[in-house]
């Protein structure tokens, strides 16, 4: 009963691919219970192609392993308009300035999230495969045929019922739509091969190309694959290959040498034959001047690879892939443009025009299917900062942000991707450079420095014109102590055991555990810890070794309930203030 509300479920809810019916019946001239055929071969472009191919092949292992290396983040949205802008920036174009706006929006949108059950799910999708290989897997597909297809598998009943335990990528060219009519134009999916077996829509993440060609059979909802475009540049890649193949295992005499004096019988023939090969073959005799006495005449006979252009086409054929898949020719070895300039730009070029693009769609693809089984706030968010093709442009940043007056260095280093530095408060001020005047300058009033001889009453006093603010150190000693036992805990059972909590929740441990002054940036950050309540008690499967529950390890490093509370009511008292 449960699988049947939680299917009923996910056809009402927002995610579902299901398209609106006045839409379907526009689109579809006539669509029943069936299966809706693919136009496209795909099993050509895998034999033809990836087992055939050594251009294809190369191209499509160039971008997998480009993109294999990239890794994924899991976050929670905390700000949902700043990752809307986010999102429009960090679209793969590394400008500078974009890259620095784009970092700043995710530090305010994003919170990154460690030892998830995501996790746990994408570092092993399934006990066959880890992320790498599963990830090059679907990318490939998806480069070959234009279709990826990934079937989730989970408990049908319990509290983990809308969860996956195991991911797969689908073999893409065995797979049929099957159409549920004009209500439901994908009902399930179909797997020719040994036999048949039936996937329901729900279960499977198809994620497609752009395909142009509507039919009114719902042929439009398979992806179109890039070899379609590119088929006669893979055949012509495939013929010159297999023409010069046969011309080296057939070819034949160079041509015929003819006496025109009159015909030479066969034993002169073979000694004329025997005497150019000992005076006139080899190495030391390159470049040597034939004289004969008689009048001789050539006749040539079959056409060598240059005549026939086979290279020529050959080249062609290799630069047309390419385009196809917006991989720079200059990486697939060719030595007419393979100086390390042009090999550095042809990375970057790889990645911002191909794997970065790629990534993206993947991306946006599983946070729509997978990550709202795990919170409505979760999402997965690739790393490119991590390319070391775009170093270059990290550096301009670097540059950029010394100049920046108007960021605060936390935000300098969260642009960065360096943690908020909480324990020096000073570092959430602002810097001004002291040339910077009004442009009226003669019109500036000094102000008065009585007034900040009064501001010690209240919680922001002035020493050596850096303003320091007001920071506070009565939390409950039980907070305190919840902190302690976490890194006893680490200490005695070894991080291997003790996973849990990032790097910025064992600092607050750490500054907790020794009483140490916290500013109010840092209690409001243990207020809003208060969201993860659900920690406070330890899951029962951990009852014996409540070390090894992240959730809990998490929630008691920023003092537990206790240290929670007293935030919270902190934070109202300074508000009232």
């Amino acid at each position: 009963m449960a699988t049947f509300f939680n299917r009923l479920r996910s056809l009402i809810t927002s995610k579902s691919q299901n398209t609106n019916e006045q839409y379907n019946r526009a689109i579809y001239n006539w669509l029943g219970n069936t299966i809706v055929w693919n136009t496209e071969n795909d099993e050509t472009y895998i034999n033809d192609g990836y087992r055939k191919n050594a251009t294809i092949y190369s191209i499509i292992n160039l971008i997998t392993k480009a993109a294999s290396t990239i890794p994924y983040h899991v976050y929670e949205k905390v700000n949902d308009n700043n990752y809307k802008r986010y999102k429009a920036m960090s679209s793969g174009i590394s400008d500078p300035n974009v890259m620095l706006k784009a970092q700043l929006l995710k530090k305010h949108a994003l919170v990154e999230l460690e030892h998830t059950e995501l996790h746990k799910l994408l570092d092993r999708p399934n006990p066959a495969q880890s992320y790498a290989t599963w990830i090059s897997e679907l990318i490939a597909f998806g480069k070959l045929t234009g279709n990826r297809y990934i079937y989730g598998i989970g408990p049908e009943t319990g509290e983990n019922v809308n969860k996956y335990t195991e991911l797969y990528v689908m073999p893409s060219q065995i797979i049929e739509i099957n159409s549920g009519g004009i209500m439901k134009p994908v009902e399930s999916y179909t797997i020719e091969y040994n036999g048949t077996y039936h996937i329901p829509a729900e279960q499977m993440c198809h994620i497609k190309d752009f395909n142009p060609y509507y039919d009114g059979t719902g042929s439009h909802l398979y992806g179109q694959s890039p070899l379609k475009a590119g088929l006669r540049s893979m055949t012509t890649n495939n013929e010159a290959t297999e023409s010069g193949v046969k011309f080296l295992q057939n070819q034949t005499a160079r041509g015929i040498l003819m006496s025109d004096e009159g015909d030479l019988n066969e034993v002169q023939a073979q000694q004329l034959k025997d005497k150019f090969r000992k005076d006139h073959q080899g190495s030391k005799k390159a470049g040597d001047i034939i004289i004969t006495p008689k009048k001789l005449s050539w006749v040539n006979f079959g056409l060598n690879a240059s005549d026939m252009s086979l290279i020529e086409q050959y080249n062609a054929s290799i630069k047309d892939l390419c385009n196809i898949y917006n991989v720079p020719v200059t990486l697939l070895n060719n030595t007419e443009s393979s100086t390390y300039n042009n090999v550095k730009e042809a990375k970057k070029a790889l990645y911002q025009n191909c794997v970065i693009p790629e990534l993206i769609k993947i991306q946006d693809e599983l946070n729509r299917w997978l990550a709202p089984k795990y919170g409505d706030k979760i999402c997965i968010e690739f790393d490119f900062s991590v390319i070391p093709e775009l170093q270059e442009e990290t550096d301009k940043i670097v540059d950029q942000m010394t100049k920046a007056w108007w960021l605060t260095p936390n935000e300098k280093r969260a642009a960065m991707s360096y943690d908020h530095d909480e324990d020096n408060p000073i570092l959430d001020d602002y810097y001004i450079p002291a040339n910077l005047i009004p442009a009226s300058g003669d019109d500036v009033e000094l102000p008065d420095p009585q007034p900040a001889l009064q501001e010690q009453e209240e919680k922001k006093t002035k020493v050596e014109n850096i303003e320091i603010k007001a920071t506070y150190n009565d939390y409950p000693q039980s907070a305190s102590n919840n902190a302690k036992r976490m890194i006893e805990w680490r200490e005695k059972y070894g991080r291997d055991e003790v996973k849990g909590g990032t790097s910025v929740g064992w600092q607050r441990a750490s500054s907790l555990s020794k009483r140490e002054s916290l500013s109010s940036e840092t209690v409001g950050r243990m207020a809003a810890f208060n969201r993860h309540k659900k920690n406070s008690t330890v899951d029962p499967k951990f009852k014996d070794t409540p070390w090894k529950d992240n959730g809990y390890v998490a929630w008691n490093l920023w003092g537990g309930t206790s240290g929670v509370n007293w935030a919270i009511k902190k934070m109202e008292s300074i508000r009232n203030e």
